[in-house]
């Protein structure tokens, strides 16, 4: 990797922060924004729930479509940088939209916010598989991808980490200087919205691609495209792990807030927690290189995993009388979901060039584009589950300070510690058993492309 391309390790990562933030934001809160914040009626919230759960699906399967639009771009910027641009501005649009108090209710109300969740779904998305499918572009060599990618998770962290830790404190603050928390929840989301745009154009006018190590193929098809993703099955097994693991990781962090309101009894405490969360998914990112030197994938995976049973049993069986098992259990589940979404970023870049091997076709972008969809899928899983536990488990219209127990208890711990579990558990050993890309099958698939011709050593 010569050194003048070093710098995308930092350029294309500091691109990460504000979407990251935008999505935490997005994903996490929006649902309490609507349940606690603007307080829409029941009704609405159903609603709210249902096409939230149902447009992301819709939108997910819509994400490998963009997936070819992304491959079939030729400009002077290449294929990714004008869908980053016009994916960021879009997208920031649709969040500001999604905070701004229109005054509606009932139908109408259901009606616009449709039609904003929807384009910021769509858009995000764009924006998303443009962005992620830079990564094998920007190098074939398994380490660098691991530089590149650790990096990147580790800026796209300090993102999540800001928004989870300041959530609560700024909107407040904001709230009072404006006259109310939803007023607030507004401002807060303008901050995220600016914090991205600024730095994806860093990414934008920092990145540089290398030239020539890839021929110039022909133009995606729609059936170049169904062979992309169904033909290549290291791609779906992937797919599938990844797509459990999500859904019960996502589930589990959009319960938070809830958590510490209506279950441990103190929200201020979230911002702790959130502490706890930021700084051990980062000193996992920034261990993680130097693990990958000494372990392989495959164990580093088993070990995150074990990390992660550990900490939701310790986390789930916590008393609500202190912090400490709270914040243990907290720390091993996020140390180990750090790594385990670097590592599924990681499989999915090296399934291009498996595709490309197998099929004799590159689409880094058709492939990349079922990361959003993947993500969609548990935002979508962990939205119907918590809109209808906070309906179930009583949370629903109960005044502030009421802490829920029995039977109420049990639902929204089931829902927030056990179905997840099973869900990344399931996730692991799908993996386990059927993803054969390991570092020799990978360097074997990468010497037959160069072999070949159709690929080239980096300049």
């Amino acid at each position: 990797m010569q050194t003048s391309y070093k710098r995308n390790r930092y350029t294309f990562g500091i691109g990460t922060i504000g979407r990251d933030m935008s999505y935490t934001l997005i994903s996490m809160y929006l649902m309490f924004y609507f349940t606690s914040v603007a307080n829409i009626t029941t009704t609405d919230l159903y609603w709210v729930t249902g096409i939230m759960v149902g447009w992301r699906v819709v939108d997910a399967v819509s994400d490998p479509l963009m997936g070819i639009l992304v491959d079939n771009t030729n400009t002077r910027w290449g294929k990714h940088k004008p869908w980053i641009l016009i994916g960021m501005l879009l997208t920031g649009l649709f969040i500001l939209a999604l905070f701004w108090d229109f005054g509606l209710h009932g139908a109408a109300f259901v009606a616009l916010f449709t039609f904003i969740y929807a384009g910021w779904a769509l858009t995000y998305s764009l924006n998303d598989i443009a962005f992620w499918s830079y990564v094998p572009a920007l190098s074939q060599e398994q380490k660098e991808r691991e530089n590149i990618g650790s990096k990147a998770r580790i800026f796209a962290l300090i993102g999540t980490f800001f928004v989870v830790a300041g959530i609560v404190p700024i909107t407040s603050m904001l709230g009072k200087a404006s006259g109310s928390t939803q007023k607030g929840y507004f401002l807060f989301a303008a901050i995220i919205v600016g914090i991205m745009w600024l730095g994806q154009i860093v990414t934008l006018i920092g990145v540089k691609e290398p030239k020539g190590i890839i021929e110039t193929q022909q133009h995606t098809s729609f059936r170049d495209f169904i062979r992309a993703i169904f033909q290549n099955d290291q791609l779906l097994i992937i797919a599938v792990a990844m797509g459990l693991f999500m859904i019960g990781y996502t589930t589990t962090t959009s319960f938070g807030l809830f958590y510490f309101q209506y279950v441990f009894g103190n929200v201020g405490m979230y911002s702790i927690f959130a502490i706890i969360l930021g700084l051990s998914q980062i000193a996992s990112l920034i261990a993680f290189p130097y693990v990958g030197k000494i372990l392989k994938r495959k164990t580093i995976y088993l070990i995150s995993t074990l990390l992660v049973i550990l900490g939701y049993i310790i986390f789930g069986l916590s008393p609500t009388s202190t912090m400490l098992f709270v914040g243990i259990g907290g720390f091993l589940i996020f140390v180990g979901q750090a790594s385990i979404q670097l590592l599924m970023l990681l499989f999915l870049a090296d399934t291009v060039e498996y595709g490309h091997w197998k099929l004799g076709k590159r689409n880094d972008s058709v492939t990349f584009s079922l990361q959003p969809f993947i993500y969609k899928i548990g935002g979508a899983a962990a939205n119907g589950i918590v809109g209808l536990t906070v309906v179930w488990a009583g949370i629903k219209g109960a005044k502030s300070g009421t802490l829920i127990s029995g039977s109420h208890l049990m639902i929204f711990k089931s829902a927030m510690f056990i179905l997840p579990l099973v869900c990344i558990g399931l996730g692991y050993l799908i993996y386990h058993f059927k993803f054969k890309i390991d570092e020799l099958k990978y360097a074997e698939i990468l010497s037959s492309l160069k072999a070949k011709g159709e690929i080239r050593d980096e300049a």
